[in-house]
This record gives structure tokens, sequence and C-alpha cells, in this order.
């Protein structure tokens, strides 16, 4: 497979490189700033912050669905944007509202609409990976049965990057544990280049081979997942992953402090009412 520019993944394999990315939104506010990644081809990167913490504007950048700084990501050597690499997968939030698997069609038809008959061995591979009926009628079924016709879709094409933005929410946890292990095959196979935001941390013990933990718009650390010593974080009822994931996030809560707004020690809806706070709101 040979992208426009005449690159093949085969010549340059799918690293990623992100150098001193800054962006800002429209509205002037602040998306990213100085954001530096180093990710080797067959990486397996989680994406980990808080909700806003930069994440999806980080992956939308990553596949070239907005316009960076030129040199500040490469992809297989390659700015995204500029040239438009073949074999980057980007599912995100607006792939996964798309209406037409919401309409009264089956799932072959969707699946050849998207190439399945070009690739029938991994078309009936991710069939089975994540137990589709292909009798079912995608008007009438679940939105975890939907999600995995989704997806499907979305990886039927062979790709060498691969990022995905919480497109596993509404999976149960044995069909996102066969997806997720699919995955590591298909890096490790041939490979490929997976990078992850999630906040469900069920089944990844030993999945990523990467961790980037991000908070503000900015990269707090990363590194491969051995560099963060996951064994010494001690357990309760999560795992020790989740122990380190939370240990993060309580950090960057306190060092973010209230939202704007929000009611500080010792103040309470009611003395906040009238004064530039809440205004009529009541308290529930």
């Amino acid at each position: 497979m040979t992208s426009a520019n005449g690159i093949s993944p085969e010549e340059s394999p799918p690293s990623i490189t992100v150098t001193n990315l800054t962006y800002t939104f429209p509205d002037h506010s602040q998306g990213l700033e100085a954001v530096s990644l180093d990710l080797p081809a067959g990486s397996r990167t989680l994406l980990i912050g808080a909700n806003g913490a930069g994440k999806t504007t980080l992956l939308r950048l990553l596949s070239g669905k907005r316009l960076a700084p030129a040199r500040s990501i490469l992809i297989s050597n390659t700015d995204p944007f500029a040239q438009n690499l073949s074999g980057v997968t980007y599912l995100g939030l607006e792939w996964v509202l798309n209406p037409i698997v919401r309409t009264d069609i089956c799932v072959p038809e969707l699946l050849a609409s998207v190439g399945g008959s070009y690739y029938p061995s991994r078309r009936d591979e991710l069939v089975s990976i994540l137990d589709i009926d292909l009798k079912w009628r995608m008007h009438t079924v679940s939105d975890g049965e939907r999600r995995r016709v989704q997806l499907a879709m979305g990886l039927v094409r062979p790709w060498t990057v691969l990022l995905l933005d919480e497109i596993t929410v509404d999976l149960d946890l044995l069909t996102r544990w066969r997806f997720l292990g699919w995955l590591k095959g298909e890096s490790e196979r041939r490979g490929a280049t997976v990078v992850y935001a999630t906040h469900i941390l069920d089944n990844l013990a030993g999945w990523p081979s990467h961790l980037v933990h991000m908070h503000l718009g900015r990269v707090k650390e990363w590194g491969p997942v051995e560099s963060f010593a996951i064994e010494s974080v001690p357990k309760s009822g999560n795992s020790q992953l989740g122990e380190l994931v939370l240990k993060w996030l309580r950090a960057d809560l306190e060092e973010r402090g209230p939202r704007h707004g929000a009611a500080s020690e010792g103040k309470t809806y009611e003395n906040l009412e009238g004064k530039g706070g809440y205004g009529n709101e009541k308290r529930v």
C-alpha cells in the first residue's frame, strides 16, 4: 500500500514523532502546549488524562484532521495533514455518530460499503472477534451491538497507524477483551502502531507498551510502561495500572483546583446566589 506522496509503510515504519506542538483553537483558547512525543513503530500507547486534558485534540492533529505547524507532527516521517499518508485510521466521536448505522440496513451491506469484499479474511476475522450476527438489522440492535459493527467497518481495511478516541465504551467486558487482544496481535504481527485514549482500564494490564499522561493540554510524562515502575504501586481493588492512573488524576485535580464558578471550601450555593456565583439556581 502506497500513499499519495509515494511513501510505503513497509519502507518507512509507522513511528509517531511530535515536536514542540502547540495548538490554539479558533476562539484563541489554548488546546495543546509544547507537546513532544516519540512513539516507535509497533507500539501500543495508552493516552491518559482527565476530561479536557487535550487527548482528542492531539488525536485529531495526529490524524491530519486539524492543521498543525509544519513538521511538528510526523507519522512515518510524513506530515499527515500536508501529505495524506495512507494507512492512518482515526476512529473518534464524529465517526461513531454516523447516522447510517441507525437505519434499516443489514450488516453485510455495511461491511461491503467500506470495502469488506476486498478483504474477506480480515472482514470475517473481525466479525468473529466482535461476535457480530450478520442477520442484525441496524435499527433494531443495542448501542453495544451497533458499536461492534462500527468497529468492524472502521478496521476492515488494513491500517498501519490506528488512533482510537474512547470508542470501546459501549462494549461488554468479554467483547472488549477480545478486541484489545486482536489489536495487540495486529501490532505484534504487522508492526502496526496504536494510540488509544480511554478512561476504562479493565483488561489493560500488560496491553500497553507506552503511556502518555496529559493534563491541561500538556504532556506531563510519557515513556515505555516499564519506566513507570507500575509494580511498586500498591493495589487496592484496582489493578496496579489503575492505581497509577488514579494517582496521576488526583495530582492533576489538585494542581488544577476548582473549575471556574465552582464552589470552593467554605462557600455554599446559598451564599453565592445573587453574588455573581450561581445566580438564581436552587440548591439540589
